[in-house]
């Protein structure tokens, strides 16, 4: 961004550099058990963990890694499963014993896995048994030695959590069966291993610490290298932009977005972590009801979430009637806050909405609005402290004022590189920029706009889909000749997926192909739409023209 002579009067974390305050995530993480220890950490489906007893548990699965596993350091370990208390403990366990952690969809199909795993050549996988089955078809193909298996009740306690897997494996029947010969329940491990501690690692800025998958700007799934020096540096940035405004040690925040999703890694998992937040995990937010339940139970000064989220929410009387004098910050990020969500939510709770922008590749904080009053709804806000955003033509020259192009981001917080796509990691460069393929603009007042994407990715719910993966599936299906996918969006400015499909088998119907793609796709990716056509706009190379599909 360049220097304006309106930046001195703007909030202290715009135009700024801020220092590192950390040389690895392990340094936040020790130094907030040393502070908080008696204080609760996380919370999930009312069973409390403290910052203490979470040490402990990481303690002893560090243990086992380290001295019943044939895993070093460097190798990585694939963590798949939803919010639970489970999760952060095997998230700081693996970066303290110093692997490199393959977050994954626990919704992810076998395909899907079997990509992530093999492309980021996994060792490990940390499951929840709900999702094993799939990993049953296709752990043969991979380099997994190590798999541990954990269950939705595992550390809700005795009778509670015997109940809930009951429930969860005999009446609602949610764990089909499998078969892991070789693998571990993780209960058994943090029982059998109580107590005991494992050998500290050296861990340097430059080391990996997640392959955090995406499909960047071109659409082919890949691992965004992010060291610990870029997770550290983003943590640090988003400090200073916080300010003064957290209480140490007081602060409860709900933590709706998925543990695997950037976001909430970074700014929930990590970064609240630092100041001694009490995080409830929600493991199942789609549930509405039983969500609000939880916000009920438990007053809270600090909400993240995708605009969706947001929407649901007011939707729902209950939360309309919750108390909201504790709350502080509402933090949307994952996909564009709508003016009008926005608008309603401040309303509704008397606390502004802020919206913030990054991506998997940039750790995710690269800008954000002022926490001061001088927001802006329908941008993106300013950059952190440390980060220089330009907004660069076709011809990669920056543009004026107010004028489109594609968004490039330079900071501490861009990733090391795609994980074994040298090609790739250059194509998404110019000198020290990274270029998200998002078309932005950028105001008189410094402030970034999000106009459009510059590929033809499809946003959903904050998760990125690639028609590229969809067709894909769609085209396996014998009865389908050719097939184009592109987004669309609702009344609302929601997206969703839609096929059109030139029919090889006139049988063919629509429920088909959905029921298809179920068994291909995340439910996420399924096409919410079926066209059936008798031809496809194509270019004169005979490429499938998305933009013109109608």
């Amino acid at each position: 961004m360049k220097n304006f002579p309106w930046l001195k009067s703007y909030p202290d974390f715009v135009g700024h550099s801020t220092e590192i305050n950390y040389q690895n995530i392990v340094e936040i993480y020790d130094q907030s058990i040393r502070n908080f220890g008696s204080k609760v950490a996380y919370k999930n489906m009312d069973v409390e963990l403290t910052y203490k007893e979470i040490d402990d548990h990481v303690n002893s699965l560090i243990w086992y890694l380290q001295n019943k596993t044939n895993l070093k350091k460097g190798d990585k370990v694939a963590l798949q499963m939803p919010n639970l208390l489970q999760y952060p403990i095997a998230i700081f366990a693996c970066l303290k014993a110093g692997f490199v952690i393959v977050n994954t969809n626990p919704l992810y199909t076998a395909d899907e896995m079997l990509h992530q795993y093999n492309d980021s050549g996994a060792k490990a996988v940390i499951i929840v048994e709900n999702f094993a089955f799939n990993l049953e078809k296709i752990i043969s193909k991979t380099k997994i030695e190590t798999v541990i298996t954990t269950t939705i009740g595992d550390l809700l306690g005795g009778i509670k959590g015997s109940i809930v897997n009951f429930v969860i494996r005999k009446v609602k029947k949610m764990v089909p069966d499998f078969s892991l010969a070789e693998s571990v329940s993780l209960k058994k491990i943090l029982k059998d291993n109580r107590g005991k501690k494992g050998s500290p690692v050296e861990i340097k800025a430059i080391d990996s610490a997640f392959l955090q998958y995406t499909g960047g700007t071109t659409g082919v799934s890949k691992g965004a290298e992010l060291t610990h020096g870029n997770i550290c540096a983003n943590v640090s940035q988003v400090e200073e932009w916080i300010g003064k405004n957290i209480d140490h040690g007081e602060e409860v925040v709900i933590t709706a977005l998925p543990l695997y999703h950037i976001f909430a890694l970074t700014a929930n998992c990590l970064t609240f972590f630092r100041y001694g937040s009490k995080n409830i995990l929600i493991t199942n937010p789609r549930d509405m009801p039983k969500f609000c339940a939880d916000l009920k139970k438990n007053p809270f000064s600090v909400i993240t979430g995708v605009n969706t989220l947001f929407i649901g929410l007011m939707n729902q009387e209950v939360f309309k009637n919750l108390d909201f004098s504790k709350m502080k910050l509402a933090l949307g990020g994952g996909m564009a806050v709508q003016d009008v969500v926005a608008e309603q939510w401040e309303k509704l709770t008397g606390s502004a909405l802020l919206e913030a922008y990054g991506l998997s590749e940039t750790s995710p904080a690269a800008t954000i609005n002022p926490w001061n009053g001088k927001h802006k709804i329908g941008s993106i806000g300013l950059p952190l402290p440390n980060t220089d955003i330009k907004i660069f033509d076709d011809n990669l020259k920056e543009v004026e004022v107010g004028k489109p192009g594609e968004i490039g981001i330079k900071g501490p917080q861009v990733m090391k590189g795609y994980w074994n796509r040298t090609d790739e990691t250059k194509k998404c460069m110019h000198k020290d920029y990274f270029l998200t393929g998002d078309i932005g603009t950028m105001d008189q007042d410094g402030y970034f706009k999000i106009v459009d994407r510059k590929k033809e990715m499809i946003l959903i719910s904050g998760f990125n889909v690639y028609p590229n993966d969809v067709e894909k599936a769609i085209s396996e299906n014998p009865k389908v000749l050719e097939v184009g996918v592109r987004g669309e969006k609702k009344e609302d400015g929601t997206e969703f997926v839609r096929a059109f499909i030139v029919k090889k088998d006139t049988s063919l119907t629509e429920q088909e192909v959905i029921e298809f793609c179920r068994e291909k796709l995340t439910n996420y990716k399924v096409p919410k739409s079926i066209s059936f056509r008798d031809e496809l706009p194509k270019s004169n190379v005979g490429k499938i023209l998305r933009r013109l599909l109608e």
